[in-house]
């Protein structure tokens, strides 16, 4: 079988981009958003409550204030995030809100906190989804859970290799098994002990009173600080509808706010239910198995046997896949994440590039090589990772809120109801920082310190690389003096670029990005090293089709007007000169196999044509100069040399 086949087997034909329904027909209506972002934060209800009820040790009447400080802290964290839908509509991540709200340097930390916060999402869901699966399988099968779960790592890759909607199409059936076992789980266990409801709330008084007698208040209130923090995971999903709004359906505003709502509501209700359901059944902990699996064994021990395993079997299996479902939220976000920042020029510009799925497919490698790495190195430890995922996201979500409190207070004199916006946002800032401080402190000696350093070296890496490209740019602009040359008349009433007119002559085919200075430089260079021999010029350029422009038709088509008027003026800067020239443009999202394309039905016309292409020289190459920058231009002299056509690259000097 040939490569391409078996790409297409795996991958999936590419688009077609000439399709006008294309960005219909890979968008999100709000429910299989919330299958596709909201996952996150529901999954988290198969360990977050579960950390939560262990932390109380004994105490476990505390749990139902921590049920109640949870859903509380849904409720804030979602009203404030619809307000950042509000603002923010065309995508407000974390990344974008705080570089724009507050600064370039506060978004660069939050960017980075959000994509470790990625990678762990997908480590956790996945191994949470093994342990999930492996509560009700043998105990023999064991050794086998750690392989299971990096090839779920492994599979999760390749599917999202094929695209946002097809991935979330995939698991939409068993999403609403894990949604219906669990309802019914929690309104049985809810219902059935309804009588019983006067004596558990006087056991629980008393139970609270015996706390308070042996810890005290301060040490009560110590405890209760860290069960909540303990399960501060399951918020965390929360973030991924207003960084994954461009995905939606039209009109985008309002299907990321109904998202948010099923993802509000589905999430306080499980946390709740599953925390009260614990304290009703006064659930143990038992070895191999997790507490929910232990719980619905207790909510079925009176129903007929094979009715109840075949319940608990159902809900842990359809867990296993919600948690695989979660981790869907690493490989949309991520790569999103990911490719704004480097269009920013925070990390190379090649994770903004699309594929012929049109996804950023060196964005969900990434992010699925950095998952299974971390599934390897803590073998998927879930008391470990718990640890190190948590507080990540909560550095996004106090930078988030406390960008939106600044923007409310600055707008105060034109924006409308900018009191109750500023409260709503402020009590969000309150409890998000609040959890971060007590995760930081809490968990910092148990793991947590190993995630900050890991975020403080992403934050490093992508200030290294700012200033590279920022040096670069400095470099480049002596090149840019030959933009203003282009504004010159006629080659008749000045000629200080030296270039000799030639009427008659062969044809350069000039390959160039946009009207800049390096494609200046390439022109002006071809009649300087070739005098008096091209007297025709073809100037080509093909529109890179990014994360930046596949935002919508409209954008498209601004690219492809971008593109035809940057071409146009290297046309008629040479016509001025006195050379024949056209100009031909295409966009793609795959740079060499467009001009590819392009070349072959020009060579045709002008067979004895020759190819060039303008390069940055830098002085000293590095393997750093050569990951940072684009080099398709080598890509294209291998590929042209091995058809016999001869390209020559232009260099510049920086």
């Amino acid at each position: 079988m040939k490569n391409w086949s078996l790409k297409t087997l795996f991958i999936g034909k590419a688009r077609d981009l000439s399709d006008r329904s294309l960005f219909h027909k890979i968008s999100l209506i709000a429910v299989l958003a919330w299958v596709g972002l909201g996952a996150d934060g529901l999954s988290s209800s198969c360990y977050g409550p579960e950390e939560t009820f262990k932390a109380l040790g004994t105490h476990t009447a505390l749990s139902v204030f921590v049920a109640f400080a949870c859903v509380a802290t849904i409720v804030v964290i979602c009203m404030s995030y619809r307000q950042i839908i509000e603002l923010f509509p065309s995508g407000g991540g974390g990344y974008l809100v705080a570089s724009k709200l507050l600064s370039p340097a506060a978004g660069v930390v939050s960017g980075s906190a959000l994509l470790v916060d990625y990678v762990l999402t997908i480590t956790i869901s996945i191994a949470s989804g093994a342990d999930q699966l492996f509560s009700v399988l043998p105990p023999a099968w064991q050794p086998w859970k750690l392989a299971i779960a990096s090839g779920g790592v492994v599979f999760l890759t390749v599917l999202n290799l094929r695209g946002v909607r097809e991935s979330v199409l995939l698991w939409l059936p068993v999403f609403f098994l894990f949604v219906g076992t669990h309802a019914v789980a929690i309104l049985v266990a809810v219902v059935g002990h309804a009588g019983d409801f006067p004596a558990i709330v006087s056991q629980t008084a008393t139970q609270v009173r015996s706390a308070h007698t042996e810890l005290g208040l301060f040490g009560m209130l110590a405890l209760m600080l860290r069960a909540y923090s303990m399960g501060a995971g399951t918020y965390t999903g929360i973030e991924a509808v207003s960084n994954g709004l461009p995905i939606l359906r039209e009109p985008r505003v309002q299907t990321g706010k109904r998202t948010m709502n099923y993802m509000g509501a589905s999430l306080a209700i499980t946390v709740f239910g599953l925390l009260l359901a614990y304290l009703l059944y006064a659930v143990k902990p038992i070895e191999g198995k997790t507490l929910n699996a232990v719980l619905f064994e207790n909510i079925t021990a009176s129903w007929p046997s094979a009715t109840g395993h075949w319940f608990v079997t159902i809900s842990m299996l359809s867990a296993t896949v919600l948690l695989f479902i979660a981790a869907q939220a690493g490989f949309i976000d991520g790569p999103r994440v990911l490719a704004n920042m480097a269009l920013d020029r925070w990390f190379p510009g090649r994770f903004a590039t699309l594929s012929d799925r049109f996804v950023t497919q060196n964005g969900v490698l990434l992010m699925g090589g950095a998952g299974l790495f971390v599934m390897l190195a803590t073998r998927g430890a879930m008391d470990l990772l718990v640890v190190l995922y948590s507080i990540n996201v909560f550095i996004t979500f106090s930078l988030s809120q406390f960008g939106m409190v600044r923007h409310w207070w600055k707008n105060r004199a034109t924006a409308p109801r900018w009191k109750s916006k500023l409260l709503v946002n402020g009590i969000g800032l309150c409890f998000t920082s609040f959890i971060l401080a007590s995760l930081c402190v809490v968990k910092f000696h148990e793991g947590g310190w190993i995630t900050l350093v890991v975020t403080g070296a992403v934050v490093g890496l992508a200030f290294l690389v700012k200033r590279h490209y920022l040096g670069a740019m400095k470099d480049l602009k002596r090149l840019d003096t030959l933009v203003e040359t282009a504004e010159l008349p006629t080659f008749a009433e000045s000629n200080p670029t030296g270039i000799q007119r030639v009427t008659k002559g062969r044809t350069a085919i000039v390959f160039v990005n946009g009207f800049n200075g390096l494609g200046l430089h390439t022109f002006l260079g071809i009649p300087r090293l070739f005098p008096e021999t091209f007297g025709n010029f073809i100037f080509v350029q093909v529109g890179a089709l990014d994360a930046g422009s596949f935002k919508g038709a409209e954008e498209l088509d601004r690219l492809k007007s971008e593109t035809a008027d940057g071409v146009q003026r290297y046309v008629e800067f040479a016509q001025r000169h006195g050379f024949a020239a056209e100009g031909v443009t295409e966009v793609g999202h795959d740079i060499i196999d467009k001009i590819t394309e392009l070349s072959d039905a020009l060579l045709k016309k002008y067979p004895n044509a020759v190819l060039f292409g303008g390069q940055l020289a830098f002085t000293k190459e590095t393997i750093w100069t050569r990951w940072l920058h684009n080099y398709a231009v080598f890509a294209l002299q291998r590929l042209f040399c091995r058809r016999g056509m001869p390209f020559i690259i232009v260099p510049a000097k920086v």
